[in-house]
């Protein structure tokens, strides 16, 4: 599940994902940016998205990837469509983002393209991303820079 690093979504590959997250972000307003409640620190991580009530959650998953994540949510691509407004348990992998299952609202969906769905979600309850994560994703930020 999280150790293929060459998955795609759907006909969408993880790297083509998360550039079209990056070119999303960038044409936010500043606005809109500054409107934010948490930091927010980009980060690709494989995502695997199951309904939140139990008795549902042997029903789908879906495989995405993440854009960006801050204490209070995150950014995501996915191949179909999900509903605003329901809950979700998200697993994020974990040699990427040590963080444990975390359930969150979905506060948006929009199309991209016919094969991309920008997803937000809330969490529920806020995360705190681990040191080692933190310094992780900084020296990889700073190393695609160079």
């Amino acid at each position: 599940m999280f150790g293929d690093s060459d998955y795609s979504i759907g006909p969408i590959s993880r790297d083509d994902a998360f550039d079209l997250l990056q070119e999303l972000e960038k044409s936010a307003s500043e606005e809109m940016r500054q409107q934010r409640a948490h930091f927010r620190v980009v980060v690709k991580s494989t995502l695997i998205l199951r309904p939140g009530n139990a008795s549902e959650r042997s029903k789908f998953e879906m495989e995405g990837v993440t854009g960006d994540l801050s204490e209070g949510g995150c950014q995501a691509l996915f191949s179909t469509p999900i509903r605003v407004g329901d809950i979700y348990q998200l697993q994020f992998d974990r040699e990427v983002l040590d963080l444990a299952l975390t359930y969150a609202r979905c506060v948006r969906c929009r199309v991209l393209r016919d094969d991309a769905f920008e997803v937000g979600f809330q969490f529920f309850k806020p995360i705190v991303l681990p040191e080692r994560t933190l310094m992780q994703i900084a020296a990889k930020n700073a190393g695609e820079h160079l």
